[in-house]
């Protein structure tokens, strides 16, 4: 979309949403409640996305890691994950032209998830508005070990000679591999790190630390990561023309 970059707004921003847990225990609440209010905000951020006419807005809802927290939690997650699902919140984005994907080891997932899943990619395939791609049971080492074992089977195959593999053949086998790469990545809940999220894809994504608990991010605190997006000088690894080095109000990694 043209008029977002004009307007020096990202065309991809991918999101880590964290703190439910720590949002939840500080109101003394159990930590379903976290995970019920930060769905909540994931609405929230979707609608405000479509707003302003974002291209891609991708959400890590569930890592390959999460598999390691307690069961009750666990089960608490799947239950929410299925809840949202079938909510007429998704007649509704549809209804707005959304088209909502899934990315990750769906065959991990229970048939009942897996189909929802399904029939809500055919549902919104058509649409031509932002992109919602929802990253669950989803690792970067994982995406990248399952492009590696599709290019071999290629050349186990004939298809490709191993002298033929660059980046640009990885790319095709990553996930989102037909999506401009995130400009953005929103991390929320203080901690500072990517968590094996989206790793072949952050490459020269601007990276951007809010210490709002998950629940907490709206539109406001998205507006002002955007805002903070807006005055940076992307360089791509090249030298920009100002050895300057503006504050802001986010962390960046260059």
């Amino acid at each position: 979309m043209e008029e977002t970059q004009a307007a020096g707004l990202p065309r991809h921003i991918a999101v880590i949403m964290d703190g439910n847990n720590r949002w939840a225990k500080a109101r003394g609440l159990r930590g379903g409640a976290g995970h019920r209010a930060g769905a909540e905000a994931a609405r929230e951020i979707v609608y405000a996305c479509v707003e302003r006419k974002i291209e891609h807005l991708t959400l890590f809802a569930f890592s390959s890691e999460n598999w390691l927290r307690p069961n009750n939690e666990v089960r608490g997650l799947m239950a929410l994950f299925l809840s949202v699902l079938q909510r007429h919140e998704i007649r509704q984005m549809h209804e707005r032209n959304v088209q909502l994907r899934f990315i990750g080891n769906r065959a991990s997932f229970s048939p009942r998830l897996q189909k929802n899943m399904n029939d809500i990619e055919h549902l919104t395939r058509n649409n031509t508005g932002t992109v919602v791609t929802v990253a669950a049971d989803y690792g970067g080492q994982w995406d990248i070990s399952q492009a590696c074992q599709r290019i071999a089977e290629k050349v186990q195959q004939g298809l490709l000679s191993p002298a033929d593999i660059t980046p640009d053949t990885v790319q095709q086998y990553v996930c989102l591999g037909d999506a401009p790469a995130p400009d953005l990545c929103i991390r929320t809940g203080s901690e500072k790190r990517i968590s094996n999220f989206l790793l072949w894809q952050f490459a020269y994504t601007e990276l951007y630390f809010s210490s709002v608990y998950w629940p907490d991010f709206d539109a406001h605190a998205l507006q002002q990561a955007l805002d903070d997006f807006s005055s940076r000088k992307r360089r791509y690894g090249g030298q920009s023309g100002s050895d300057e080095i503006t504050e802001t109000q986010g962390t960046q990694i260059a």
